[in-house]
C-alpha cells in the first residue's frame, strides 16, 4: 500500500510550513498555557486533517495564506474537541501518549480546550476569513450532535441502520468534509466545487469511521483477541446492527442482554464478536464502506486531473486499507 509520505508528496512544504503556522496560532504568554500546547504540538499524530485541507487546495486552485489559516482553524478547533473528549471518556491516553487531563487534571484540560476554541475563532475573525469559520463551525455543532445521539441511543440500544449512518455523518464525516471544503474555498474554487469537495470529504468519512469500527473484530496483538471496546463501550457500529437485523427475537434478547449486562465479561464479548463474524456482519460493513469510498472517488474523478488529485485518492484509499 503507498505511504503517507507519498501521498504527502505535492504538498509536503505546505505540511512543515503549516507546523510553524500551527505552533504560532497557538501562542499565550501564560507559562502553563505554552507548556500544555506545547505537549500536544509534540504529539501529533498522521496530520491527515490538515493534509485534506491542502490537497483541496491544490485541486481547487492552489495553496494560499488563507489555507494555511484553514488548516489552522480546522486542527484548533478539532484539537480542543479531543481535549475535552478525554474529559468526558476520563481517558488517561491518546495515540500512546498520556492525555492533557492525565497530566494535568480535567479543570486545566477543560480550561485549554477554551482557550483553543477561542484562538480558532480570533484566527477566523481577525483574518475576516468568516465562510471558513462557518465551515469549521458547522462541523462542530454536528460532531457534538453526533456524539449525543450516539450516547442517547446507547442508552436504549435501539439504533437502525440509517441512525448509525446519521450518527457517523455527523461525529466523523462532518469533519473530513469541513477539511475538504475549507481547502476548495481558501483556494478561491467556486461554489460547485466547494460544495462537491465537501460531499467528497463526506463520503471519505463515513468510509473512514466504518473502517475504524471495523477495527473492533481484529484481534489485538497482545491478547490475540478482538478488542470489543465498542461493546463494552455500548456503541452499535454496523456489525452488530447487522447482527441484530439478521436475529430473530431470541437472539436480539440474547444480543441486548450482553451488550447492557455482560459488556465486560470477555468471554461474553468473544462469543458476541464470533456471532456477528458468522453473521457476516464484518463482510457487510466492509462491503457498505468500499460503497462509500467508490462514490467519493466518483466525484474526485471529476475534477481536472493532477499531481494533488492522484495524491487525494491514494489518500483515500489509504483511509479505508489502513491497519491502524
Amino acid at each position: 500500500m503507498i505511504s503517507l509520505v507519498q501521498i504527502k508528496e505535492p504538498v509536503k512544504e505546505h505540511i512543515v510550513e503549516f507546523e510553524k503556522h500551527f505552533r504560532a496560532s497557538m501562542k499565550s504568554n501564560v507559562p502553563l498555557l505554552d507548556r500544555v500546547t506545547r505537549f500536544i504540538v509534540k504529539r501529533k499524530g498522521k496530520q491527515m486533517r490538515p493534509l485534506f485541507v491542502f490537497l483541496s487546495a491544490e485541486i481547487a486552485g492552489g495553496v494560499n495564506e488563507s489555507t494555511y489559516r484553514g488548516a489552522s482553524l480546522v486542527e484548533l478547533l478539532h484539537t480542543a474537541t479531543l481535549v475535552h473528549d478525554d474529559v468526558v471518556d476520563d481517558s488517561n491516553e491518546r495515540r500512546g501518549f498520556f492525555s492533557i487531563n492525565a497530566l494535568w487534571k480535567n479543570k486545566i484540560s477543560v480550561l485549554v480546550g477554551d482557550y483553543l476554541l477561542s484562538k480558532g475563532l480570533l484566527l477566523s475573525l481577525d483574518n475576516n476569513d468568516f465562510e471558513l469559520l462557518k465551515i469549521v463551525s458547522d462541523a462542530v455543532r454536528e460532531m457534538s450532535e453526533g456524539e449525543l445521539l450516539q450516547i442517547e441511543k446507547a442508552r436504549k440500544l435501539d439504533v437502525e441502520e440509517d441512525i448509525y449512518y446519521e450518527i457517523i455523518r455527523k461525529k466523523t464525516a462532518s469533519l473530513i468534509a469541513s477539511c475538504c471544503a475549507c481547502g476548495s474555498y481558501s483556494a478561491g474554487g467556486d461554489k460547485s466545487v466547494t460544495r462537491q469537495m465537501k460531499l467528497f470529504g463526506e463520503k471519505v468519512g463515513m468510509a473512514f469511521q466504518i473502517k475504524d469500527d471495523l477495527f473492533d473484530y481484529q484481534k489485538a496483538n497482545n491478547t490475540g483477541k478482538p478488542t470489543g471496546i465498542d461493546i463494552r463501550d455500548k456503541k452499535m457500529t454496523l456489525p452488530l446492527i447487522y447482527l441484530l437485523n439478521n436475529s430473530d427475537r431470541s437472539g436480539k434478547s440474547q444480543i441486548i442482554n450482553t451488550i447492557k449486562n455482560h459488556n465486560t465479561d470477555p468471554d461474553k464479548v468473544s462469543e458476541l464478536i464470533k456471532k456477528v463474524i458468522d453473521a457476516g456482519g464484518i463482510n457487510y460493513a466492509r462491503d457498505k464502506m468500499l460503497k462509500y469510498r467508490e462514490e467519493a472517488l466518483s466525484i474526485l474523478n471529476t475534477l481536472p486531473e493532477s499531481p494533488a488529485r492522484k495524491s487525494m485518492a491514494d489518500l483515500v484509499i489509504y483511509t479505508t486499507e489502513r491497519d491502524k
